[in-house]
């Protein structure tokens, strides 16, 4: 039915011209169409190569809309240099090729997703950029520049879903220090700025260095930014209190689209503008990487008051001597080593520990040639039982009825007589 309906339409067809088979059937495949182009830039014809070849294609209704694009994009093994947040990069996703700032995160526990500063190493992660949207599931390639030398493509990836809000939160760590403490709980002061602030985090938890856990109760009235928190236990006036929080993440709405014959020039990183301008990178104090150097915290020992420790039975009363005054004799008869003693007792502890080692390794060695001469001893047993047991039973098998027979005769015998 579908050949004969072709058959038909090739026949009325044929009864009209061409501009009118054109605007009834279209353009048939391997004709040749004529594109006017209005409003093209005059550096499109001064710098058109002809080795180059001018692909035109349409886009659906669908890529006229715009919005965020969630990818899912992974570094290329080739290329050098991991990939920044916020860093301009080039995408090639469908018919367009543009340059946009992408936002990298990664799934925290399928809860939320978490921003990465960077992307990882030798895994996937997810991208949102600001894009027209596509249908899912489409391939793209990704470029920090056509110039670079070397190899030149930094990412590939997918298109996961297309949407107009976005989820993205970024770790937020809030500190404070205490300034009044009492049993359990405790006035902390340099972690928020007002008392709306403070209200927005009421009963959330807090933490100490120290791993005391609390909770954040009420504003003071007086100090503008203090609060009164509660703790599992007393805290110290040295803890730092800290929140954990999470901040939502807006991308950036920048498209850049990208064109190679009318001398498109990207947006550049802020390193490449430093470099050009001859501008400084600054340097902050508390951006530089410095040795840190932790104090030995000492703490006291348990106290038992005296009135408790009267009352205390006799097996628990607690004994403590007095200091003495005098030396011991044992403080007296110390001996101090000398450097070459030390080293003559360190070499010799070596030596020990390697004779000690193979001492070991010959026992287990031992043990386990042992377990398996006792195997073999015990399967010559089973066999040898079992040889015994068959041998016992054809023997009575064979001689069993004629004793049997035998006794019968005799005792027949005596009867007789």
């Amino acid at each position: 039915m579908i050949q004969k309906q072709l058959d038909i339409n090739k026949e009325e067809f044929e009864n009209l011209d061409e501009r009118q088979r054109a605007a009834v059937e279209g353009y048939r495949a391997g004709k040749y169409a004529k594109l006017v182009l209005e409003g093209v830039p005059a550096e499109f014809i001064s710098r058109f190569d002809s080795r180059q070849p001018i692909v035109v294609g349409g886009l659906s209704a669908t890529e006229d809309r715009w919005g965020f694009v969630q990818v899912r994009i992974k570094r290329h093994r080739w290329h050098k240099k991991i990939l920044k947040t916020n860093d301009p990069l080039i995408f090639s996703l469908g018919w367009r090729r543009f340059q946009t700032l992408p936002i990298y995160s990664i799934s925290d526990s399928r809860t939320r997703n978490r921003m990465l500063k960077y992307t990882p190493e030798h895994m996937h992660c997810f991208a949102t950029v600001y894009a027209p949207l596509i249908a899912p599931n489409t391939g793209f390639v990704c470029f920090n520049s056509f110039s670079s030398p070397g190899f030149r493509i930094a990412a590939t990836g997918t298109v996961l879903s297309v949407d107009e809000s976005t989820e993205i939160v970024k770790k937020l760590k809030l500190t404070g220090s205490p300034y009044k403490i009492f049993k359990n709980t405790a006035f902390i002061k340099g972690m928020f700025n007002s008392a709306l602030e403070i209200a927005k985090f009421e009963g959330a938890s807090v933490k100490t260095v120290s791993g005391v856990r609390g909770q954040i109760k009420r504003a003071l009235s007086k100090p503008e930014g203090h609060f009164r928190a509660t703790f599992e236990d007393k805290i110290l006036a040295s803890d730092i209190v800290f929140l954990r929080a999470w901040y939502p993440i807006k991308p950036h709405r920048f498209y850049n689209p990208a064109s190679n014959l009318i001398g498109w020039q990207p947006m550049r990183l802020t390193g490449e503008v430093r470099r050009a301008e001859n501008v400084a990178t600054p340097q902050l104090k508390n951006s530089q990487y410095r040795k840190i150097e932790r104090q030995t915290r000492h703490f006291n020992g348990l106290q038992v008051p005296r009135a408790l420790a009267a009352n205390l039975p006799f097996r628990s009363q607690i004994v403590q001597m007095k200091p003495q005054k005098k030396k011991t004799y044992m403080q007296k008869r110390a001996v101090v080593l000398g450097s070459e003693e030390k080293q003559t007792r360190a070499f010799m502890q070596k030596v020990l520990t390697v004779h000690n080692e193979q001492v070991a390794k010959r026992r287990a060695k031992k043990e386990e040639n042992r377990a398996s001469f006792k195997k073999k001893l015990a399967e010559g047993d089973e066999k040898r039982e079992a040889r015994e047991k068959r041998e016992s039973k054809e023997y009575w098998r064979k001689n069993g009825r004629k004793r049997s027979g035998g006794d019968e005769d005799g005792g027949g015998g005596k009867r007789r007589r």
